[in-house]
């Protein structure tokens, strides 16, 4: 017989389970790790809905002035992404150190200011899956309204 038929209260690998609060605790970590990814997809859609729609109407119109309005939802659609994303690698940060046995981290604290201060905008702004979804898009637009001024 093993270990855990015999009902030994060791965790895997022979390490002590995590206490309930705890377990708790990183249970609501990873509800808002999940709500963040799920706000980044959102966000995702409707920037490139608000884009296409833009695009095509500026395009038939040939109409500087529609696709040079596209420039700012974009803009900012690319700002709320890249703020899901910095708050799901601060959340994640998070549920590394509260996930290790002794951890200092505060029993159900969802603080995450300390892991925000180590990751900076331009390092999240800047990252390829960002960069591959809004640069074509803004390069788009951008281009429409050179061709069409």
């Amino acid at each position: 017989m093993t270990a855990l038929s015999e009902g030994s209260d060791a965790g895997v690998g022979g390490r002590e389970p995590l206490p309930p609060d705890r377990m708790k605790h990183l249970e609501f970590i990873q509800a808002t790790i999940t709500r963040m990814g799920t706000n980044s997809f959102l966000v995702k859609g409707w920037a490139l809905t608000l884009a296409a729609g833009l695009l095509a109407l500026s395009a038939s119109r040939m109409s500087w002035h529609l696709a040079a309005v596209g420039v700012l939802p974009l803009l900012c659609f690319w700002y709320l992404d890249c703020f899901f994303l910095r708050q799901e690698r601060a959340f994640r940060r998070l549920y590394d150190d509260a996930r290790r046995p002794g951890s200092t981290v505060e029993p159900l604290s969802m603080n995450v200011a300390s892991y925000l201060g180590a990751m900076p905008w331009r390092e999240v702004w800047v990252t390829p899956t960002l960069l591959l979804f809004y640069s074509p898009l803004l390069l788009a637009d951008l281009a429409l309204v050179v061709l069409a001024f």
